[in-house]
């Protein structure tokens, strides 16, 4: 059994490494195949949480547990691990001291997958809700698939909001990186809009958004936090999960909206029916799409498998 540290990790992987497998893993997840089983624990109450996700899918060699956690008094908030184990005997054959990292490529590669497939060819501007990693791996994933003239960043703390802009002017210096005093003002002329925060209470509200606007939300990923309002779910012409089965049980934000009878789970779409083409996706300019995403286990299962593949010796 080897142990892999955080670092190697970081240096063999990052989010564009990792679009096109996340999609096959959404693919093969909306054909049924394999499982992928989901435990959210709050040992620290709202100050920390603790998220346990298994998966395999078949032909596979091996198959996958992870523990990713936050806590609030842990800096970085971010740790955790992945165990890798042989598909055909169960031996545990690594374990990837991550620290959070793969957690996060792979989200940020599932936003990547979201604008590619739902935002609007010729998206200009793009707007985020958050402040920390996850909000600006978010950023250049979508930089990455539209040609962005424009970032604004709303934070609930000033000075992380202007940090944030900061790291990315310095990081895609193409782009004009500005920082909005209110979230509305953030979003208003947004072509892209993300979510990627802690938050307990909505910070996107439905009555914002415009037409051909799309939403990655990223932030809420369990039955404690809530990022959109119900409005943000009743408005969206197009509703996109990572698990139609499971994103209504654990999203916070879309377990409210399914309450308040603004949408239903039976009303979801699948990402990977997206990617198998079994769902055409955006239909017109005009459409609002809302991508919601909880975080799934075949999605932590194909970044370990490309980790294994660049840190195993030849």
């Amino acid at each position: 059994m080897k142990v892999y540290e955080a670092a190697d990790i970081r240096r063999a992987v990052g989010f564009g490494d990792l679009v096109e497998p996340v999609a096959r893993a959404f693919a093969d997840h909306s054909r049924g195949l394999g499982e992928a089983a989901i435990s959210v624990l709050a040992p620290a109450g709202e100050n920390g949480d603790v998220h346990v996700k298994s998966a395999w899918l078949p032909g596979r060699p091996v198959f996958i547990v992870k523990v990713a956690s936050w806590f609030a008094a842990r800096s970085p908030a971010g740790s955790g691990f992945v165990a890798v184990l042989d598909g055909e005997r169960g031996d545990l054959l690594a374990v990837l001291r991550d620290e959070h990292h793969l957690s996060d490529v792979r989200t940020a590669a599932a936003g990547a997958l979201a604008t590619r497939l739902l935002a609007r060819p010729h998206a200009r501007t793009l707007a985020v809700l958050g402040t920390g990693l996850q909000a600006r791996l978010q950023v250049l994933a979508a930089v990455a698939e539209r040609p962005l003239e424009a970032v604004v960043i709303w934070g609930r703390r000033e000075g992380a909001a202007h940090a944030l802009r900061a790291a990315l002017a310095e990081r895609i210096p193409q782009v004009s990186v500005t920082v909005a005093a209110r979230p509305d003002l953030a979003v208003h002329d947004a072509d892209v809009i993300v979510t990627a925060t802690a938050a307990r209470e909505p910070v996107l509200r439905g009555s914002w958004l415009r037409p051909g606007q799309h939403v990655t939300a990223v932030g809420a990923d369990d039955p404690g936090k809530a990022e959109l309002d119900p409005d943000c779910f009743a408005r969206a012409d197009l509703l996109v999960v990572d698990s139609r089965a499971e994103a209504p049980l654990f999203a916070g934000d879309l377990i409210g909206a399914v309450s308040a009878g603004a949408v239903t789970a039976d009303g979801c779409v699948e990402i990977g029916d997206l990617v198998l083409g079994r769902h055409p996706g955006r239909q017109s300019p005009a459409q609002i799409t809302v991508a919601k995403f909880i975080g799934l286990g075949v999605q932590d299962l194909a970044a370990a498998e490309l980790t294994m593949t660049r840190l195993e010796p030849r």
